[in-house]
């Protein structure tokens, strides 16, 4: 017989969700109407003069060769992490799931680094990869390579998306590790004894079946990678050098905040949060088809 939660008073689950519904209205549906509303008006920086313009910020906007290189950089950038992030994360999970000695401490580690903020992460990657002071740095520079991401735009990019991936491996990590260890051990088992090997038992039995975890996954991913790597490219490049690793979301910063061109600003975060929201669409229409429940 399947037990049910039964309570007392009808206004005491509604009661229970209230917290949460206010945090989202307060936190991002607010915010997201007033995004809204200030793209279609001309302000001043400290708001004392406001005029209704309709579309002409979004007009303007997309009128700028600028802007469409920095939607190029982003899915560029959105790629990158989320293949390098869901690919490492995935090999150390395999690796984790495996019967050794101090397993729970190798597990430990690999989960630390997700409590790292995302400015602090740029720090440490600045200091490890900084072309005067950084102990990486020296050691390629022996190796022949010139590596100074101050002046080098690819190598700015690249330094940008190794941060930004080593920040959201431990998360990865997590759900494959749970999903590993959600797989029965009699399907793996079976396939062995049938004369699999580890290879190909990966690819036809692990693999399929964690594709709900890989799923989730790249959706998280990708709006990590839109949203959440500003921390990460103002605190190392700043968006520099000449614009190189200056992604939508530092873009709307830099307008807004640093060029007090408030309306343009609201038209860009309007513009990425539909970018967000028609990537995440496209995969559960599309990408969905292939995931095995």
């Amino acid at each position: 017989m399947l037990k049910h939660a039964v309570f007392q008073s009808k206004f005491l689950p509604y009661l229970l969700v209230l917290p949460q519904v206010a945090v989202v209205l307060v936190f991002f549906y607010w915010p997201a109407v007033q995004a809204v509303i200030q793209s279609f008006l001309l302000q001043d920086a400290f708001g004392l003069s406001t005029v209704f313009v309709w579309f002409d910020n979004y007009r303007e906007l997309l009128e700028q060769p600028d802007y469409y290189a920095a939607i190029v950089r982003t899915f560029a950038f959105s790629f990158a992490i989320a293949l390098s992030s869901l690919s490492l994360a995935l090999l150390l999970a395999v690796m984790a799931d495996r019967p050794l000695r101090g397993s729970t401490f190798y597990r430990t580690m690999l989960i630390w680094p997700y409590a790292v903020a995302p400015p602090v992460v740029g720090v440490l990657w600045v200091f490890m990869l900084n072309p005067s002071l950084g102990v990486i740095a020296h050691g390629l520079r022996a190796l022949g390579v010139d590596w100074n991401p101050l002046l080098d735009g690819d190598q700015a990019a690249l330094l940008i998306v190794l941060a930004a991936a080593w920040k959201q491996i431990s998360y990865n990590f997590l759900f494959f590790l749970a999903g590993l260890q959600a797989i029965p051990s009699s399907v793996i088992e079976a396939a062995a004894i049938d004369g699999a090997r580890p290879m190909r038992r990966f690819w036809t039995i692990i693999f399929p079946l964690l594709s709900p975890t890989i799923f989730f996954l790249v959706i998280v991913n990708v709006v990590y990678a839109f949203f959440d790597t500003f921390g990460i490219i103002d605190t190392m490049t700043r968006g520099g050098p000449a614009k190189a690793t200056e992604t939508l979301v530092y873009k709307v910063y830099q307008d807004g905040l640093l060029g007090s061109n408030l309306g343009s600003s609201a038209a860009q975060s309007v513009i990425l949060m539909a970018i967000v929201i028609a990537l995440t669409a496209i995969q559960f229409r599309f990408v969905e088809r292939r995931v095995n429940y």
